[in-house]
């Protein structure tokens, strides 16, 4: 579908606390959600060996574009990386990781009716709907498992 171009947001940032991040405006990603009755299930990615820490599991996402904001950021990187995000998307709440004045990464928790996603490019390997329990068993991403407990905690509300 989408080969990635060089994006305004593709790059690292010097960032206030010292570290390098990748971003010039942040970044944002998104954990999909669906309810099927016994239970909701969560989309996550298997990233590749070409990603940041590649082999681990997260929600699709990645740098924002300038101007962008990090829930249209969210949802493209979605688009780009495991596929046409569902109309009729419901936002259930957001974790933010701000850790320096001039860089954030906001993950979103946003309810679909149905499945969907598959590898679209090269960061992807694997596309997974998994039940909560499941999640915390993985190799995850330390970012994103940095993340999960609050996330869940908007999935189980």
């Amino acid at each position: 579908m989408n080969s990635r171009f060089a994006r305004s947001g593709d790059g690292f940032l010097h960032c206030s606390d010292g570290h390098v991040r990748w971003g010039l405006f942040g970044a944002a990603g998104v954990v999909f959600v669906v309810d099927e009755g016994d239970g909701p299930r969560v989309m996550l990615q298997r990233r590749s060996a070409f990603a940041h820490e590649g082999g681990t599991w997260s929600c699709a996402g990645g740098a924002l574009d300038e101007g962008e904001t990090p829930l249209e950021g969210g949802l493209r990187e979605a688009s780009e990386e495991v596929g046409v995000v569902p109309s009729g998307y419901e936002v259930l709440g957001q974790v933010d990781f701000v850790p320096a004045d001039d860089w954030s990464y906001t993950t979103y928790v946003v309810a679909v009716d149905e499945r969907f996603g598959e590898s679209m490019n090269f960061e992807t390997d694997d596309v997974a709907w998994l039940a909560l329990d499941e999640v915390e068993a993985l190799p995850l991403h330390a970012g994103f498992a940095a993340a999960w407990p609050g996330l869940r905690e908007i999935i189980d509300s």
